[in-house]
């Protein structure tokens, strides 16, 4: 398993493949070519990576995967949705350790959803102080935010806690995309193209948190918040709860800053569909406002494995502050 050094001295290498180019091993480094103008873009040490992130289409082979099995990388292969469509981790699907904990866990037992859902109301509240508004509206959904993060100790029924979430989460939409003639957040309804918007963003940042998750052998299906439901990867959807407000800061100041517009979409009825000429414009957007997270929320992951794993008290868990 990973190790405080592994984080420290190696880097997560995000390699953008949908163009033509190649990955080959010689001398006992990884080489990204580019085939169009037949030169070596970079080289690095298998020492110094921790994860081949593979943006686009990839040729594996054998001197890849024995160099990725020996220096313990993890290769994960996306499509430019950040959607996975194919991981390999030598040994990260071994650890019983982990699930075992994952399914004696109570299902009544709240601890640690309420440090997710904590986390993430404060990044709210965070970027309402950014906003810099000054209305009624948005110093009372401020006022309700602190009310709910103060309240989150005193819950104690899973009911409650998602009613908690879903006030702050209903006042926090309504004022942070105010001045956008904001109408509701109704997931994948996509009524607007805001909501359409972030829909795409989450996805790809589920997507995202996905990649860092199997690197450490969780059960992806078992989550502490999010019940399981037939093919729902639970343990996601909770894990990407503290990181929605970088999807919300994206989206806000793309469409203030006319960056993005209705006329990218296409209304099918009431559903607006982002027109296939726009769709490499927006996974580029929310793939440059992911990756410069992409350490601290690999370390989020890992701090959080620890802690779950080694039973933890829920006062150490991590959080992540935007």
């Amino acid at each position: 398993m990973l190790t405080h050094k592994d984080i420290e001295y190696r880097t997560i290498f995000v390699i953008n493949c949908t163009n033509s180019r190649t990955l080959r091993v010689c001398n006992g480094e990884l080489l990204l070519e580019d085939n169009a103008e037949e030169r070596t873009l970079t080289k690095m040490p298998f020492q110094k990576i921790l994860a081949l992130f593979v943006v686009g289409s990839i040729s594996i082979t054998t001197p890849l995967l024995e160099n990725c099995r020996k220096f313990n990388v993890a290769i994960v292969v996306v499509k430019p949705t950040f959607r996975p469509v194919f991981f390999w981790s030598d040994g990260s699907e071994a650890n019983f350790n982990v699930r075992q904990r994952q399914y004696a866990l109570p299902s009544d037992d709240i601890s640690i959803a309420k440090v997710i859902v904590r986390n993430k109301i404060m990044n709210q509240l965070t970027l309402l102080k950014r906003t810099r508004m000054n209305s009624e509206l948005v110093k009372h959904t401020r006022s309700q935010c602190e009310m709910a993060i103060e309240g989150i100790q005193y819950v104690h029924d899973y009911k409650q806690l998602m009613g908690v979430e879903g006030f702050a989460a209903k006042a926090f939409f309504s004022a942070y995309f105010h001045n956008l003639e904001w109408k509701t957040r109704i997931p994948r309804t996509k009524p607007d193209a805001i909501n359409a918007t972030l829909d795409l963003g989450y996805t790809i940042l589920f997507n995202f948190v996905e990649c860092f998750a199997r690197i450490f052998g969780f059960d992806l299906y078992v989550g502490v918040y999010h019940r399981m439901w037939f093919k729902r990867k639970s343990l996601i959807c909770d894990l990407m709860e503290p990181f929605r407000c970088i999807i919300d800061k994206e989206t806000r100041t793309a469409f203030r800053k006319r960056k993005c517009t209705d006329d990218d979409f296409v209304v099918n009825g009431n559903h607006y569909q982002l027109r296939y000429e726009m769709i490499g414009k927006y996974c580029t957007m929310f793939f440059d406002a992911l990756v410069v997270y992409k350490s601290r929320i690999f370390e989020y992951v890992q701090e959080y494995y620890r802690c779950f794993s080694k039973g933890k008290s829920v006062n150490v868990y991590p959080n992540f502050i935007i």
